[in-house]
């Protein structure tokens, strides 16, 4: 195992290995497999259902009903005052502009519906969808072109409907991977700079991690074409993971290399000894994180599901070549890209068992249980936030900035039943009982109107039910199961579906992965960490920090929300995205910093080993968390509140827990603790130092520092 990991270093092998991913970098380019992992993102709602949803069962008929996978545009006109004659006679040259337009999956539009008020008229048609976003997309933007001109005064015209909500989150999508690409990879330029005090070093590490995307994103579309789901949130997330996760694993081996090109002048001993020290560590916490990722492959929703594989071999990837082609190209150029800091072998330096983070360890020491006992309740007041938390986000508030489709909605919304724009759909499989459904649902208090379509067919018949709040809010969900009760009474086997119930759908199907899937990663987490430290105290006491953590950051994360952003609040899946990230990547740091303190502590003893452990980790592990949470704060450059929302509250979590739980909380309790820390293993039997030649050696390190 040990020359596998060194191989990297090898003074023949090294080049071996940066030919090896040339070749592959090149193939995976020339055959455009990143872009074709861009192409397979499917960003409407409806790709996330699970198959067992009422609103799957419902699509799948209403699909062939209607000939295929159909999504209405609404064109709204809307004057206070009252719509004018020449805004009326604008509608009409609009109407037979727009039908004028050929495009082979759409309908002519029909109307105007004018309201009773005089105030909005609406024109309507439909748009069949074939999975490409090209679609859709194209008839909604030449719409919008057609209309775009008005007056010049007050009368205001949108596109909207479910066609047009759809346009516009395809259109985030699509602009999202070079905004997010290129805002993170800048900071983590400078980040790097800053650390490496170089002016020529963070190329390696950068480089590296750009050659990590690639084959990320390639990686990504083979699973695509596995059936696995991939959305632009999914895209955006595994594209952080990979630089933030890469930048990490980055910092741990070069500061181990760094820390032996003054210990040996080869510099081939040198990276060798590195990688034989520092890859254990870095390996583990990346498992760690990739199995509770994995672990996201048993939930419900697709677009969660999807998550799991491809943010899993995001990491894997980023872990393969920050320990092959990194060391690999470090070893050919050798100390100089280090410049003007050049560790030199002799080099008097800095004793690495002390300095800040030791002298920070000291004074924790003094009164490990007075500070510990703090360190909870402020993390517990922390906590009280989450008395603040909603998850009132829907498709309807997603977007922080002003969307034309929202803008129509609240149009529409301000002289129809809002509901309007986006019925749900009704499909009464026996036509002898659509007028009993009819009356039985319009009863329902939320419902403003049930029509015919005018659809029908062996399946079943397919009415509107036309709600009278916003479809996209979370009255508009609270209605839904009403509406199915309703029509389930009329007739057995009726179903409903249409964008408000996909919507309750989705949400149901998140709070049930959200209940499965936190503690089935946290027992996943338990045993990796198990079989790493050997240490039944050691695991649970990491991971009863890591969850406080994390119910901390969520807390105060739900205050800032509100108070400060005035976001309306989170998705339901929120909660688990946060976290599988914090808890995951909060455990990887205590994995770097409870490997090293076992290693120290079976040469000198629990006391010491914890001060030497926090010692030698310390700088390392909080460039490291900077770093991570750099790019994870880069998601809020986004349109999208959710990823606004997991960037703020994953970059707060990861630096909560670098500062003040690895930092502070967890030597706390291990000095309170003492050597029962390492319970049942020999060491925690262990009070003295061990004898000379005891223990693990100098020459053997098993983690990272």
């Amino acid at each position: 195992m040990q020359r596998f990991l060194t191989f990297p270093a090898g003074r023949r092998s090294k080049f071996v290995v940066l030919a090896f991913w040339l070749v592959a970098i090149f193939a995976m380019t020339a055959t455009n497999l990143p872009g074709k992992y861009t192409d397979a993102e499917e960003n409407e709602s409806t790709s996330f259902l699970p198959g067992d949803a009422e609103s799957t069962k419902a699509l799948e008929i209403t699909e062939r009903l209607r000939g295929g996978e159909t999504a209405p545009t609404v064109i709204v006109y809307r004057r206070d005052g009252g719509l004018t004659a020449q805004d009326r006679a604008q509608i009409q040259e609009d109407l037979a502009g727009l039908n004028r337009l050929s495009f082979r999956n759409t309908t002519d539009f029909e109307g105007p519906l004018v309201s009773r008020d005089g105030t909005t008229a609406l024109l309507q048609n439909q748009i069949t969808g074939d999975g490409e976003a090209d679609t859709l997309l194209d008839p909604v933007t030449a719409y919008r072109d057609q209309v775009s001109s008005d007056d010049g005064a007050d009368l205001e015209v949108k596109v909207t409907g479910p066609a047009g909500i759809s346009a516009d989150a395809i259109d985030v999508f699509t602009n999202i991977n070079g905004t997010l690409i290129g805002a993170a990879g800048l900071l983590v330029f400078v980040l790097l700079i800053i650390i490496y005090r170089s002016p020529f070093f963070w190329f390696f590490p950068l480089i590296s991690v750009a050659f990590a995307e690639i084959v990320a994103r390639s990686m990504g579309y083979g699973l695509s074409e596995l059936g696995v789901t991939i959305n632009g949130q999914t895209s955006s997330i595994a594209s952080i993971l990979v630089l933030g996760a890469g930048t990490d694993y980055a910092l741990l081996l070069v500061a181990r290399y760094r820390e032996e090109l003054r210990k040996h002048e080869d510099k081939h001993e040198a990276m060798a000894l590195a990688l034989r020290s520092a890859s254990p560590a870095v390996i583990a916490s990346a498992l760690t994180v990739a199995a509770a990722l994995i672990a996201l492959m048993l939930a419900d929703v697709n677009g969660t599901s999807g998550l799991g594989p491809v943010g899993a071999t995001s990491i894997l990837v980023a872990l393969a070549v920050q320990l092959s082609l990194l060391p690999a190209m470090l070893v050919v150029v050798g100390r100089r890209p280090f410049w003007p800091f050049i560790p030199h072998l002799g080099d008097a330096g800095v004793d690495v068992t002390h300095g800040s983070w030791r002298r920070l360890g000291e004074r924790v020491a003094v009164r490990p249980r007075r500070v510990w006992i703090g360190t909870v309740a402020v993390l517990a007041l922390c906590t009280v936030g989450l008395l603040n938390y909603s998850n009132g986000l829907t498709q309807g508030n997603a977007f922080r900035d002003d969307v034309e489709s929202i803008a129509g909605q609240e149009l529409i919304a301000e002289a129809f039943p809002a509901g309007q724009a986006a019925p749900l759909d009704v499909v009464v499989r026996d036509p002898q009982d659509v007028e009993a459904v009819s009356q039985r649902v319009a009863q329902v208090d939320g419902v403003a109107d049930v029509s015919p379509t005018g659809q029908a067919g062996r399946d079943g018949v397919l009415l509107a039910a036309a709600l009278e709040v916003d479809p996209y809010s979370t009255a508009a969900f609270d209605v839904v199961p009403l509406v199915r009760d309703a029509a389930r009474e009329a007739a057995s086997g009726t179903l409903v579906g249409g964008p408000s119930a996909v919507e309750e759908d989705l949400r149901e199907a998140s709070a049930r992965d959200t209940r499965l899937l936190i503690p089935l990663t946290l027992v996943i987490v338990f045993v990796i960490l198990l079989v790493l430290l050997r240490s039944i105290t050691a695991s649970l006491l990491l991971i009863g920090t890591v969850v406080l953590s994390f119910a901390a950051a969520l807390g105060v994360s739900a205050v800032v929300f509100d108070v400060v952003f005035g976001f309306p609040g989170a998705d339901p899946s929120f909660p688990l995205f946060a976290f599988i990230f914090l808890v995951a990547l909060g455990v990887d740091y205590n994995i770097f910093l409870m490997a090293r303190v076992r290693e120290e502590t079976a040469r000198v003893g629990a006391r010491e080993g914890m001060l030497r452990g926090l010692a030698v980790t310390g700088e390392v592990i909080t460039s490291a968390g900077i770093v991570l949470a750099g790019t994870f704060s880069v998601l809020g450059v986004l349109p999208l509140t959710f990823l606004t929302e997991i960037g703020f509250t994953v970059a707060f979590g990861v630096l909560l827990d670098t500062f003040l739980v690895r930092s502070v909380l967890v030597p706390a309790l291990v000095f309170d603790l003492g050597p029962r820390v390492w319970w049942p293993s020999r060491l925690a039997r262990q009070d003295e130092p061990p004898a000379a030649g005891a223990g693990a050696s100098a020459r053997e390190p098993v983690a990272a520092g």
